[in-house]
């Protein structure tokens, strides 16, 4: 795993032996070909960070600023290897995703959010990807003109919540990325994505 381009790009990233399961470097390289220069001057928030792999390649590419949070203390420490060897800076937080985003204050404080979540099922039984499609705090964290691009597992059915339009999506394996803008409140349109 390396990243791909702009000013660390060819680095090789650490990545722990067990408890991420890391974006492919085609996938990552397809999503950022997607955002193209939405990336540049951007504030970046990657959850769910693993090797931080998303929010370093943003950075790479010209990111202002990049929030990392993983709940992984191995994985966390591997962010902070995968800064010192791209020289680059970020904030890590060291938290449970949904306990983070209960918590947050700075409101549209995102331009771009990441969210690789795990594909197995929460602790409680639920899906990640459908909590985090109705979580209004994710929500009131991207700015306006913001983008979340989650990755999910393609046979995984959401149903839609009415807070999300889907901009762009793609398959690439075992792998599906949407690319979603928040909805506006008077015309929200279903996220189905089946």
């Amino acid at each position: 795993m390396r990243v791909i381009a702009g000013s660390a790009g060819g680095i090789r990233l650490a990545v722990p032996v067990t408890g991420v399961r890391p974006t492919m470097d085609r996938v990552k390289g397809a999503i950022f070909s997607s955002l193209g220069d939405r990336v540049v001057g951007a504030r970046v928030l990657d959850l769910f960070a693993g090797t931080g792999a998303l929010g370093i390649e943003a950075l790479s590419r010209g990111a202002v600023s990049a929030l990392f949070v993983e709940e992984n203390r191995t994985a966390a420490m591997a962010i902070e290897q995968n800064f010192i060897r791209t020289r680059l800076r970020g904030a890590v937080k060291i938290r449970e995703v949904f306990a983070f985003l209960e918590s947050a204050q700075s409101a549209k404080a995102f331009d771009v959010i990441f969210a690789d979540p795990p594909y197995e099922k929460t602790k409680a039984g639920g899906e990640f990807t459908r909590l985090l499609l109705h979580n209004q705090k994710l929500i009131d964290l991207l700015g306006s003109d913001g983008v979340f691009v989650l990755e999910k597992r393609p046979e995984e059915q959401l149903l839609g919540t009415g807070l999300w339009n889907v901009a762009r999506q793609r398959r690439y394996g075992a792998t599906e990325v949407l690319f979603l803008e928040q909805a506006p409140p008077a015309t929200a349109v279903a996220a189905d994505t089946g």
